[in-house]
């Protein structure tokens, strides 16, 4: 039943996203996850603790959110169990409101619309609010080359990996995993402030996403095929098998360096963080290192059919699970 409503929530993501008129009367639900991680933090986390004491409150507060949302989620799929058709259709829309598709396009190609109507401050602007990185010394490439990163490395943050965990897991796992991926984003940093209280998070984050990125970085070799043909995804498998390495994460790295492949552009390269820059060499460094909004669209598209990718598995998966039964 589970592949069943997730299909259909992959669908409907695909097709709606989610409507901005919702969340600015209710807050959405990775808003409260959020809410959460804060009160844990101001309750637990005291700057005079020392390293080993703060790494374990960070992961003890970690636990106990990874408990609240398990158990929310086994919550809402008891109360849904027993509604028949209608909770069937309270849990697509459940699921639905946890992929990130539709708005992760969304998002990207707002940025390349930036850019073109307002120049590289725009740019800078729109894609400011989709990375952690400051924004402000991006030239156009700069503005591109980070949307195009973000839009890869979030496909399985915001799309593959919440499919996956709720594939196998249902809603507790859906809830658990986007409770551990939202504390990653708000204290998973490797800086003074977090390094040591937020590092359970990090680590518990990697594992999560191992596989499912490792799926997602298939789906765009698969989704180049579509879009560019063989070589495209050849081009992918390679450059994600030989530069993923050049990336600080090892989820990441993976995605970006299977969308620089897909693509053949350039993608990494240094990075400034909070005042900080982060060195790294780039990725497919023999692709095109000089992109621009033609690039974004480039890989918009192969975003786009490696989610018809993931949405033909998980229908086939369905459709054997289905004949599995009778």
């Amino acid at each position: 039943m589970f592949l069943t409503i997730l299909l259909f929530a992959l669908l409907a993501d695909r097709k709606l996203g989610d409507p901005d008129w919702v969340w600015q009367k209710v807050p959405h639900p990775v808003v409260a996850f959020g809410r959460g991680v804060s009160f844990m933090e101001k309750w637990l986390r005291r700057p005079s603790d020392s390293e080993g004491l703060q790494y374990r409150k960070g992961a003890l507060g970690l636990f106990l959110l990874i408990g609240f949302a398990g158990f929310l989620g086994w919550l809402l799929s008891d109360l849904f169990s027993v509604l028949g058709p209608l909770g069937w259709v309270l849990e697509i829309v459940t699921v639905t409101i946890l992929l990130a598709q539709k708005s992760l396009a969304d998002h990207v190609g707002a940025v390349a619309e930036a850019l073109e109507k307002k120049g590289v401050s725009g740019g800078r602007e729109a894609v400011g609010m989709i990375v952690g990185r400051e924004t402000a010394n991006l030239d156009r490439s700069g503005v591109c080359r980070a949307a195009i990163e973000s839009l890869a490395e979030n496909f399985s943050d915001g799309v593959v990996a919440p499919a996956f965990w709720y594939a196998f897991f249902g809603l507790p796992g859906l809830f658990i995993y986007k409770m551990i991926n939202t504390a990653d984003s708000m204290i998973g940093y490797r800086n003074e402030h977090y390094l040591w209280f937020g590092r359970a998070a990090a680590r518990i984050d990697d594992l999560a996403n191992w596989l499912p990125a490792r799926i997602a970085a298939i789906c765009i070799a698969a989704g180049g095929f579509l879009s560019a043909g063989p070589a495209s995804a050849k081009r992918a498998l390679q450059i994600s098998a030989r530069d993923a390495g050049l990336h600080a994460s090892p989820n990441a790295g993976k995605l970006e360096a299977a969308m620089a492949g897909a693509s053949d552009i350039a993608l990494g390269g240094s990075r400034i963080y909070q005042g900080k820059t982060v060195p790294q060499a780039h990725m497919n460094a023999s692709g095109k290192l000089s992109i621009d909004r033609t690039d974004i669209d480039r890989c918009l598209q192969v975003y786009d059919r490696a989610g018809l990718v993931l949405i033909a598995i998980v229908g086939c998966a369905a459709v054997i699970a289905l004949f599995a039964c009778w």
